[in-house]
């Protein structure tokens, strides 16, 4: 797949906006009276989190080596 680096960018921007909003969410989940009614949300919540990061990772290496090609 060939991706131009200001789609990179902007797929990176909306993952960063998604995982803050992933990382309220838990915070939240977590805040509240009883947490362990929550522990599945939780759970999923963490994991996207990780997957989201794993993304982030690899997006910013692609526009690593995007950069150092030009």
């Amino acid at each position: 797949m060939d991706l131009k680096r200001s789609e990179l960018v902007e797929a990176k921007r909306q993952i960063d906006s998604t995982l803050h909003k992933l990382k309220e969410t838990v915070k939240t989940l977590e805040a509240k009276e009883n947490p362990n009614n929550y522990s599945s949300q939780i759970t999923l919540a963490k994991r996207r989190i990780e997957a989201f990061n794993i993304s982030v990772f690899l997006i910013e290496r692609e526009i690593t080596e995007l950069d150092e090609r030009n």
